[in-house]
């Protein structure tokens, strides 16, 4: 039944569901989609049937025919569409996906299972967008989405700017990013919310750097804050740059 198991992945990418959301859309569980698109699990009828019923098409036809033969490559004219319709497809990574973002940053099969969308004020380059989660970077508010733009060489990452950080030890983070005049290995990584301490990484731990560009959040969501608040926080989150940047020449 290899066939069958070749259909659903076809199919499954072809509405563009992740393993996640297809199995939630059948009825069982994530690992059971990955079994059967790897053939080393085979599905019953009962699940054959739902397949069947989800994506309009016939049992015999599933288990007989390649689909992605009659209607030829789907995924091969999607990249080729991405490609041709705008430079500035942005790849959406939600916090489910944040940890196989580690693995498959670089996979095209991976990326193609992500959400796309476009912003018309950006300028040409290459850009991803990551949902944040938590409080560290206040008053940006947990669950914003971070517009990044690809920073292709730590050389060009701008001391105590804001940046998505994608490294081995810490996988995706949204931090300031500060360099070490004394070690060019170091890396301080420093938060908004000064009630969280800095922290530093190895530069070659890092895989990817993306400059934050955009902000999208929910209108309402976030906390409010007063202007003596804000001074408050500011103040202290300058003497902790400082401190660093004194600690670091």
């Amino acid at each position: 039944m290899a066939m069958a198991n070749q259909n659903m992945k076809y199919l499954r990418k072809l509405r563009g569901f992740t393993q996640e959301e297809f199995a939630q859309k059948i009825g069982i569980k994530r690992s059971l989609v990955g079994a059967y698109e790897e053939e080393r699990a085979e599905p019953n009828y009962d699940v054959l049937e739902t397949i069947s019923d989800l994506f309009k098409v016939s049992i015999d036809d599933l288990i007989r025919k390649d689909l992605s033969e009659t209607k030829g490559s789907y995924l091969a004219k999607r990249r080729q569409m991405k490609m041709m319709a705008d430079s500035n497809i942005i790849y959406f990574v939600p916090v489910k996906a944040a940890a196989g973002y580690l693995n498959g940053y670089a996979d095209p099969e991976f990326l193609d299972e992500l959400n796309t969308f476009t912003l018309p004020m950006l300028t040409s380059g290459t850009y991803r967008a990551f949902e944040i989660v938590g409080d560290s970077m206040l008053p940006t508010p947990s669950g914003s989405v971070i517009v990044g733009e690809k920073v292709e060489n730590l050389d060009d990452v701008k001391n105590n700017n804001a940046y998505i950080v994608l490294s081995r030890t810490e996988g995706v983070v949204y931090k300031r990013v500060l360099k070490s005049n004394r070690s060019k290995n170091k890396l301080t990584l420093v938060s908004d919310n000064p009630a969280f301490q800095p922290y530093t990484v190895n530069a070659e731990d890092v895989l990817e750097f993306w400059s934050a560009q955009m902000v999208i959040s929910k209108v309402a969501q976030g906390q409010r804050w007063d202007v003596t608040n804000l001074a408050s926080l500011v103040s202290n989150l300058q003497d902790q740059v400082n401190n660093l940047k004194r600690k670091m020449n």
